[in-house]
């Protein structure tokens, strides 16, 4: 008898503490500013011209619940909260019956939240499961309720949901998806558009129409349910062939989000966060080029027709300031968000040799240096072989130069050179020109087989474009809060980390990679491009059998490309041409007709015309080459 009065007792004094609660929140919520459910999680972006090419977390353009198709608003009231009008925040019936569901399943199977909920999450919370972040969201929920009216807190839920690839509010969504206005929807575009939030990524009919069209008819079947369309309505509806239009009407670039998310990562290492971004109204701007971002797209996309599953990862800087003007982390974000440029790591190949020679330079190797390229199996540390291949299998079998090394992309002369300095010497000089990712001294090193990522390792070739000096890269210029008062503005640094002399010497070595004179036992690796470009460019190309990149620069332009599958499978032969041909076509397009900005020749180097190949003395100038030398180390011509 004494515990049934216990319980009493409690369940008294939890129902009297409930009621003041209550009363307190809403005595609060009726006494403090109303919070701001129209503006936050706003965030501005600008291009490099300071034109607004995003807003995020929010709508170019608020659209008054007047103005959105009644059909929309009662398959958003169906499927995610059909008490929205009569509940005060919690739908008390529906959350014990996704705790029975879930409980039952043994798994998440339905959630409990309603529009209101989910509202306050999308504009003020993290979405961490804990219970701190429980308790704030019903706190919210409760002021938002008694702020605003119902239709006033659909409203701003339907112009901030997340409706996938980047769109936020029903204005872009139904522009993004159906090239309309959100008060012209059909009944089958309304049912498409309701499904989405679910999840964003994953059920929009342009990144997967399967999963799309199947949360559609479950939207439709909800309707029917709760009397919102008839059942003729329900059985002529005709999914399957909406046409979806998946397309912006302005700014039509299927990669330009892997920059906004590229932006977005660089403002949480600055320090502005979730909750910095949803107080709202910051503008970002950036150093995206437009114009450079859409040839780079458009060339990607002309190069690429006939592939199913390649994916493509690029980024554009200019070298002298260390700006990310352009950037790509796939073939369609639509489809895969996942930001290859940013986030993965992949085999770099031939492509480090440049830092491999620059070494070599440094500790008075020089251009016209000669090792013998042939099959050699090399015993290291007395107990280990390795025994590295040409492409193809193609070898000179006589001494080369550095310069022809570098046109053919001679592994054996790689190695030979990177024993020759002692592997750590490489490692070292990959630190200094800034790339980050801790790679093993191993023999095998100088012919790419360490991962990098591409941000990370156009850092390095940034200091050998910019005649070494080293700088961070990076894509946001300045920030504004909503008062327009600067709180961020990146402070241009760069550091003198390599001898220039040298640097004008390599840099002049990578234009031998698309010279016609360098043709021996085989051609020069970028011969096949060589045609397409009307000025000089340092040019360096890498492949491994499941990555093929394309490196090349002049004082203007920096422009890394990676071509490659997820699943790491292997390329068939031919596709190193891939990435030859978007760079060159990319880069003579944003490069323009003006003239030919090359790098200028330091007092201390000097220009000695040899035989591209052998490095000897010639006349012939189909065969001569221009090797420069530091002064005092040129050979003598007898």
């Amino acid at each position: 008898m004494k515990i049934i009065k216990t319980f009493i007792k409690l369940g008294l004094f939890s129902f009297i503490a409930f009621i003041f609660l209550y009363i307190g929140i809403n005595i609060y919520a009726l006494i403090t500013p109303k919070l701001n459910i129209t503006n936050n999680g706003t965030y501005y972006l600008y291009d490099n011209k300071d034109d607004l090419v995003y807003l995020g977390s929010s709508t170019s353009s608020w659209v008054n619940i007047d103005d959105i198709n009644k059909n929309l608003i009662n398959a958003v009231i169906s499927i995610e909260d059909k008490s929205f009008y009569t509940h005060n925040g919690f739908d008390i019936g529906r959350i014990i019956k996704a705790i029975y569901e879930n409980v039952t399943s043994g798994e998440i199977v339905q959630g409990g939240s309603t529009i209101t909920q989910q509202l306050v999450k999308n504009l003020y919370l993290d979405f961490d499961q804990t219970w701190k972040r429980k308790i704030e969201e019903a706190f919210l929920t409760i002021i938002v309720e008694i702020q605003y009216d119902k239709d006033e807190i659909l409203e701003a839920y339907l112009n901030t949901i997340n409706y996938g690839n980047g769109n936020y509010g029903i204005s872009n969504a139904a522009s993004y998806y159906f090239n309309k206005e959100a008060s012209n929807l059909s009944l089958e575009e309304a049912i498409y558009l309701a499904g989405i939030p679910k999840s964003p990524n994953k059920m929009n009919p342009v990144s997967n129409k399967e999963a799309s069209l199947k949360r559609a008819k479950i939207v439709a079947k909800s309707l029917l349910n709760n009397n919102y369309i008839s059942l003729d309505e329900y059985n002529n509806l005709d999914l399957e062939n909406t046409t979806i239009y998946g397309k912006y009407n302005e700014k039509n670039l299927q990669m330009l989000m892997y920059y906004q998310d590229a932006v977005y990562d660089e403002l949480k290492s600055l320090g502005i966060n979730s909750s910095i971004l949803a107080s709202g109204g910051l503008r970002i701007y950036t150093n995206l080029d437009m114009e450079k971002q859409a040839s780079l797209e458009k060339n990607i996309l002309n190069n690429t027709k006939d592939e199913t599953d390649l994916q493509v990862a690029s980024v554009i800087v200019d070298p002298e300031s260390g700006k990310i003007e352009a950037l790509t982390g796939g073939m369609d974000y639509g489809v895969s968000e996942y930001n290859r440029a940013t986030k993965s790591k992949r085999q770099v190949g031939s492509t480090m040799k440049p830092f491999l020679y620059y070494a070599a330079l440094e500790n008075n190797l020089t251009a016209s240096s000669k090792f013998t390229s042939e099959y050699t199996t090399f015993n290291i540390n007395n107990k280990d072989t390795y025994s590295p291949n040409n492409f193809n299998n193609k070898y000179a079998n006589k001494e080369i130069t550095m310069a022809a090394a570098i046109a053919f992309s001679d592994n054996i002369y790689a190695v030979k050179t990177n024993l020759f300095l002692g592997p750590e010497t490489l490692v070292k000089t990959a630190k200094r020109v800034g790339i980050k990712e801790e790679l093993e001294p191993n023999v095998s090193l100088a012919l790419g087989t360490g991962e990098i990522n591409i941000i990370d390792f156009a850092t390095g070739y940034t200091t050998l474009a910019s005649g070494g000096y080293k700088k961070d890269l990076y894509l946001i210029r300045k920030i504004e809060d909503p008062n327009g008062n600067v709180i961020y503005k990146k402070e241009e640094k760069k550091n003198l980390v390599l001898n220039p002399n040298y640097v004008y010497i390599l840099n002049e070595l990578l234009t031998s990679t698309s010279n016609s004179n360098f043709k021996d036992y085989t051609s020069a690796t970028a011969s096949v491009i060589a045609s397409k470009l009307s000025r000089k460019y340092a040019i360096k190309t890498g492949s491994t059998g499941t990555d093929y990149w394309t490196v090349g620069y002049n004082k203007d332009d920096l422009m890394l490309i990676w071509i490659g599958y997820d699943d790491n499978r292997d390329f068939a032969n031919g596709y190193s041409v891939i990435s030859k041909n978007i760079w060159a076509d990319t880069m003579e397009e944003i490069e323009g007709e003006g003239e030919d900005n090359w790098y200028q020749k330091p007092d201390d180097v000097v220009g000695v015309i040899l035989d591209a190949v052998t490095g000897e003395y010639t006349n012939d100038a189909r065969k001569s080459y221009i090797y420069y030398y530091v002064k005092g180390s040129e050979p003598e011509i007898n």
